[in-house]
């Protein structure tokens, strides 16, 4: 089928990071794709071979010379004005859905997949990202999981000028602006450590800050989004922010902290919480209350505990928690499925009282 997926870049990197492996993917499965896109800079350096069957297009008010089977809106974006009138032309009318963004909270079981009648006679259908069965699932390349089994983290950095001592371990650090950092760094630094650091705020922030003894900082260039993930592959300890790095560090199963996107409502402690609760159940309460403490401290939401939890341990919770994700929902394949259902029935408005 062909699909038309719309983002705007509103914060950074992570929407168009997250709207580009879905491109690819899809066109990896056969689909052909069109990604609208307000700002597509980032491509040069996220994505710089492109994908076959992915074509980029700037964002544009005029109408299009053709809509696709699928339209997705992602993250709410809307697309513009003319292109919606196009789609109330087409005849059948095209899937409409907006993918909104990855939460653990329980409205997204709820709102997964509800109907929204939309003025102009076409349906809008929401389609949730998540981590439980009764969700549209995380996006699962083809064979990722498989091309981590006997990768060599140390060489593949060795390879790039960004090898370890002998004795140091390895930690990323990709973050917004982080007032947690001066309390972090002498954490890290208990026993020899290289950070390596993402351009943006974590470069700038590292420059301003005296580092203690015992941590070696190395600034990293732009990576490719498969670069990036290897990056994760290869480290003890990954810091990431966002959505986009909070899936990739989740499947590379290493120790992490997370970085919720602050909200001035402060409703992302909630989140935060939310995405804890289900990582950390079942598992041994002390080593889960460290875990829990460790990522609402680099969030400015407790107190900072005295020591880092013990990585072994801490990565034996990762990994468990990658493998009751790779046996749930992928969101590609969700999403076809849904798809599929939804050209079956011819997508028409449901009856009063949907959302």
């Amino acid at each position: 089928m062909r699909w038309d997926i719309f983002c705007r870049v509103v914060d950074n990197h992570g929407d168009l990071g997250f709207c580009w492996r879905l491109a690819a993917e899809l066109a990896a499965r056969g689909e052909r794709v069109r990604l609208w896109v307000d700002d597509a800079r980032a491509l040069a350096w996220m994505a710089p071979a492109g994908a076959a069957g992915v074509q980029v297009q700037p964002w544009t008010e005029a109408a299009p010379d053709r809509v696709g089977e699928v339209v997705v809106e992602a993250f709410g974006c809307d697309p513009p004005p003319a292109f919606v009138q196009a789609m109330a032309r087409r005849q059948p009318p095209p899937v409409w859905l907006n993918l909104e963004y990855l939460s653990a909270e329980d409205y997204v079981e709820r709102s997964h997949g509800l109907p929204s009648p939309q003025a102009c006679g076409l349906v809008k259908w929401f389609f949730y990202p998540g981590f439980t069965t009764r969700t549209g699932g995380l996006l699962l390349e083809r064979g990722l999981l498989q091309s981590m089994e006997g990768f060599d983290g140390r060489a593949w950095l060795a390879a790039r000028g960004w090898a370890p001592a002998a004795h140091e371990r390895v930690c990323s650090l990709f973050c917004y602006a982080q007032a947690a950092l001066p309390a972090w760094l002498p954490l890290l630094a208990r026993r020899p450590t290289l950070l390596l650091a993402a351009p943006g705020p974590a470069q700038r922030q590292l420059r301003a800050l005296e580092k203690p003894e015992h941590l070696r900082v190395l600034e990293l260039p732009w990576l490719e989004q498969r670069d990036f993930d290897r990056l994760l592959w290869s480290c003890d300890l990954n810091a990431v922010r966002g959505e986009d790095s909070f899936v990739r560090a989740q499947w590379a199963a290493r120790p992490m902290l997370w970085q919720i996107y602050p909200q001035h409502d402060g409703v992302h402690a909630g989140k935060l919480q939310a995405w804890l609760d289900l990582l950390l159940h079942g598992v041994d309460a002390p080593l889960a209350g460290e875990i829990r403490r460790m990522n609402l401290a680099w969030n400015g939401l407790a107190a900072w505990p005295p020591a880092l939890p013990p990585l072994p341990a801490w990565e034996s919770v990762l990994a468990a928690w990658r493998a009751r994700l790779a046996a749930g929902p992928e969101l590609v394949e969700q999403l076809l499925a849904f798809v599929a259902r939804k050209h079956a029935g011819a997508a028409r408005p449901p009856p009063a009282g949907g959302r």
